[in-house]
């Protein structure tokens, strides 16, 4: 009987097929893109698409990227066990949104840029571009090989599929489209993967529905269950989600992901014009929306389903991950195929994230590490050195994903440090652009303050998560179970996946209850602050009051703001004598058209 523990139903042989059709659907697309574009092999083809892509879908590939296999898997479970506080994040979102499309995505696309950290030795020096990029590398092959394992351990355990098996093809089946599609094959696989991560949430809402009588039905159990409480507007920075906390902390948290990070950069920086650009990150705003509501209410399906048997405290399962994927099994098996389109939608999340991650890599390491030693390569060497790229990060993220699966405890470390990073990067990027007083100098000392502050007090809270007086989880039962199990108690620790629970340790120093205890979502926003205020002063200290004059398109302008059709096509036009009919046609960019300038001229005199 549905909702009242045991074990439930494992794949029938259509949902192997559903599941398999659509990892070979996302394969096609890869070969497609293939050959639609075989004559077409530059780098900027391959890295950029061309500089082609128009406003929806690198949207819905924005979306699609971090949307991975723990989000799919673990925001429900967050609605679940802690109430939808989480979908306050919407706000976040519509702010992350402007800040990125109205100051960064304007100064990446006028300096021409395809690797993010160019910026880096623009402003500061080679050294500091180096570091950030090789920041970003570890960090991402980590990430995206915990991407890869963390869902395949969950499925493995509820549907009985083959764990090295997945991992494995997930891995193939990515590779084989980055490297024959490159980020064209990328981006149209996530708009397929958006589209069925969404139908996945639909079917469970839906068989939700017709189980517990209807969404009222839902919305009521939610409500007598405290699942509906979303606005804590306490001040105190150490409860894991409040107000405050998500909408500050979470908006720089996510400002941080959107404006510096590679993988989303490069598809921003894809679009034909700066108007398409900033527009696919106000609809990618949209449709993170409507991803996080439908995540949440999938979490209050399942709440309403298991609210007098908790699977987890009933033994059924054995993390919070595996709450959605038991739910699925559970209501879902009745219709043959629909479990292996949620296994798919999990899935398509990893995929996603995984090509993303991989494109992404092989531009930084070419831009960053490649081209400024040696760029006399012929173009059939570029090709095949981002095709060898492709394949050698790909098998090293399937390698990651085998070093994950022995990690233990060190996998919330891991994912903790993840979004560590990305807090102090920020701040020595607004350093670079809201700053003429700062220099090298104080941009590196500013980075490594900020590093170091943020690891302290992320691995500590690691090491000695917050206490249930921090995190506050809500109140479940076993009462109406078949079998109960004692288990021991747990508390919550943020960064797996939302809903992870982590057993505390026998000693506490009394450090764990106050720094340690810092809420996850304010990390980025303590980085950030610690590496800019720490930076300026550095640079106040080491001269960087009496440096000579900056280029200004380094900086943030203010005609960089609010402006989609032709923004600055006058003056581009004039500087670089192009129609004003051609500046929606790809070439509204200057620093792309020296560029291309350059390479025909590079090309002629070779030939």
């Amino acid at each position: 009987m549905v909702g009242t523990g045991g074990p439930v139903a494992t794949f029938s042989p259509w949902d192997y097929v559903v599941f398999a059709g659509t990892i070979v659907g996302a394969a096609s697309i890869g070969l497609f893109q293939a050959i639609r574009g075989r004559k077409e092999t530059s780098s900027a083809e391959f890295l950029l698409g061309g500089r082609q892509m128009t406003a929806v879908p690198v949207a819905m590939s924005l979306t699609a990227s971090f949307m991975s296999g723990i989000t799919v898997i673990g925001t429900p479970a967050e609605a679940y066990r802690f109430g939808i506080a989480f979908w306050i994040f919407g706000f976040s979102y519509a702010i992350m949104s402007v800040i990125t499309a109205e100051l960064f995505v304007p100064l990446f696309y006028r300096l021409g840029i395809t690797s993010a950290y160019e910026y880096l030795e623009r402003r500061f020096n080679r050294t500091i571009r180096m570091i950030g990029t090789s920041m970003y590398i570890v960090q991402t092959a980590l990430y995206t090989g915990l991407v890869i394992y963390a869902p395949a351990l969950a499925l493995n355990q509820i549907t009985g599929l083959d764990l090295w098996g997945v991992l494995v093809a997930t891995g193939v089946v990515c590779i084989i489209y980055c490297t024959l599609g490159g980020l064209k094959a990328v981006i149209w696989t996530d708009v397929l993967q958006m589209v069925i991560m969404l139908a996945g949430f639909v079917a469970v809402i839906a068989r939700g529905a017709v189980v517990q009588g209807g969404l009222a039905k839902i919305w009521e159990d939610a409500a007598a269950g405290g699942r509906l409480v979303a606005f804590d507007f306490d001040p105190d920075p150490l409860k894991r989600h409040t107000f405050w906390t998500i909408v500050i902390g979470g908006s720089i948290m996510w400002v941080s992901i959107y404006s510096i990070n590679q993988s989303q950069v490069q598809r921003y920086i894809s679009c034909k014009t700066l108007g398409q650009a900033k527009l696919s990150l106000y609809i990618n705003m949209i449709g993170l929306w409507a991803t996080v509501s439908l995540a949440m209410f999938s979490g209050l399906t399942m709440y309403s389903i298991y609210k007098n048997c908790d699977p987890l405290s009933n033994g059924d399962i054995g993390t919070s991950d595996q709450l959605l994927p038991y739910l699925v099994m559970d209501i879902l098996a009745v219709y043959p195929g629909i479990p292996g389109l949620f296994v798919a939608a999990a899935y398509s999340g990893t995929l996603s994230t995984v090509s993303s991650s991989i494109n992404a890599l092989v531009a930084v390491t070419v831009e960053d590490f490649i081209y400024p030693f040696y760029k006399d390569f012929t173009q059939k060497q570029v090709t095949w050195m981002n095709m060898g790229l492709s394949v050698f990060f790909g098998f090293l993220c399937i390698g990651m994903a085998g070093v994950a699966s022995a990690m233990g405890s060190v996998l919330q470390a891991a994912l903790s440090i993840f979004g560590m990073i990305s807090g102090p990067l920020l701040g020595l990027y607004l350093l670079g652009m809201l700053f003429r007083t700062a220099n090298s100098t104080g941009g590196l000392g500013g980075l490594i303050t900020g590093l170091a502050l943020t690891l302290w007090v992320g691995i500590g809270a690691q090491l000695y998560p917050p206490t249930a007086d921090k995190t506050l989880p809500l109140s479940l039962t076993t009462a109406g179970c078949n079998k109960t199990v004692d288990l021991n108690s747990t508390t919550a620790s943020p960064w797996t996946s939302p809903a992870t629970l982590t057993p505390q340790p026998d000693f506490r120093p009394p450090i764990a209850d106050s720094w340690y205890s810092l809420s996850y979502v304010y990390f980025s926003l303590f980085g950030m602050l610690t590496t800019m205020v720490s930076g300026l002063l550095l640079s106040i200290v080491t001269g960087g009051c009496k440096q000579k004059k900056l280029n200004s398109d380094l900086f943030v302008r203010r005609s960089d703001l609010i402006c989609f059709s032709g923004c600055n096509s006058s003056e581009v036009s004039d500087e670089m004598d192009i129609a004003p009919k051609d500046l929606h046609m790809g070439v509204d960019n200057k620093a792309f058209m020296a560029m291309d300038v350059m390479k025909e001229s590079e090309h002629a005199t070779k030939l």
